[in-house]
Order: structure tokens, then sequence, then C-alpha cells
């Protein structure tokens, strides 16, 4: 389950894989945050929202080969969340770091953060999730509109639908959504409308379907 909205994450809550179950980031998150553990969070490691979540690489996983780069690439093509990546550097990792920080950040498109260890990890997951509490609080108490845009983009059986035009994947279906807002608006949307969206070829696919 990596879609957005498939996983709920209750408010300052974090989600864990079941494999982190006591381990020393676990530890030290509990007391902290609440933490909570599911055994089918696929390739993720912590939800820390519905839509953000976090994927570790440890100093193992690094030395050992390749088979992390393929977890991310599988993550990214698979996944409408957010993706957070937490990479131990250490003096042993540190030659492998800069062909990361190239696949994750500039091939990817997804955030890299550096740590020294799982301890240093622990810390840097509690930051992220009193920031993301802070934000949304922010969000839902001073601004009404952004509060509506959001659910109805975070409807994850819309996101999907609109994934089956023909043509759209889900970049544009995130596009053709924040612009019509809608499966209704878009449906009634003309060719020179959803041009300006997706372009003209795929404007006409979404159009004929």
């Amino acid at each position: 389950p990596v879609a957005a909205g498939s996983i709920v994450v209750p408010y300052g809550h974090v989600i864990g894989n079941e494999k982190w179950r006591g381990s020393e980031i676990a530890q030290r998150l509990q007391g902290k945050i609440r933490l909570i553990f599911e055994d089918d969070l696929g390739l993720v490691d912590f939800h820390i929202s519905n839509r953000i979540c976090i994927l570790y690489i440890s100093e193992a996983d690094l030395v050992a080969g390749d088979e992390f780069k393929r977890r991310l690439v599988r993550f990214r093509n698979a996944s409408s969340l957010g993706g957070i990546v937490i990479v131990e550097k250490t003096q042993i990792s540190d030659q492998y770091f800069l062909a990361v920080q190239k696949l994750v950040v500039l091939e990817l498109g997804m955030v890299l953060l550096p740590v020294a260890n799982q301890g240093e990890a622990s810390q840097l997951i509690t930051q992220l999730v009193s920031f993301y509490v802070r934000e949304q609080s922010k969000d839902h108490s001073s601004n009404p509109f952004f509060r509506k845009r959001c659910s109805r983009l975070a409807e994850p059986s819309v996101f999907r639908t609109v994934q089956q035009i023909p043509g759209v994947g889900k970049t544009k279906a995130l596009l053709l959504l924040q612009q019509f807002g809608s499966i209704h608006r878009l449906c009634n949307a003309s060719v020179e409308e959803l041009e300006l969206v997706v372009g003209q070829r795929a404007a006409q696919q979404i159009y004929t379907f």
C-alpha cells in the first residue's frame, strides 16, 4: 500500500514497518512520539503522515550492493506518496554517498537527508513529525481553501480513476485534478481547456475517452 491515502496515520503518530520493531531507532522514538507497527507497508519504512513516508537506507544496505537502488526506483514508480530518503552517512558508507545523492535527488526527485546513525535518525523523524503536525494545524485553522483542495486531491479513488484514462499517468492525473477539481468538471472540459493542462495529444485522448 503505497498510494496516497491508502495508509491513514493518526494525528501526531508514526506508523513503522514491523521489521523495525525492537531496533534502536524504534526504542528511541518510543516516548517521544506514538509509534504503531504494521507488517504490510511494503517498501516503506515509516509513514509520518498520510502523504509523506520515509525510506531508510542503512550503512549495511549501501555496502551490500544495488538492492536499495532497485527498492527506491520501485517505490518512485509505484507510489504517489512524498518520499523522504534517510541515509546513514558514515566513514564506511561515505564513498557511496555521492552516487546515492545523484540517484535520489536528481534522478528520482526525492528528498535526501543524511544521518550518522539510528539515534540521529530518530531525532530527525521526531522533528519531521512535529513540523507536519504544526503545518497541518496551521492549514486547518487558517486556510479553508487549502483544506478543501487537499481533501479533494487526497481522495485516492478519484486519483486512481483519473489515471485509468488512456495517456494519463500520475503526474497528469494530479495536474488535471488540481485544475478541474472533480471528475464531473473534467468530463465537461473542452479540448482547448484540457490542452492548457496536458498538451494537445493527451487532451484529444482524454476528450475522446
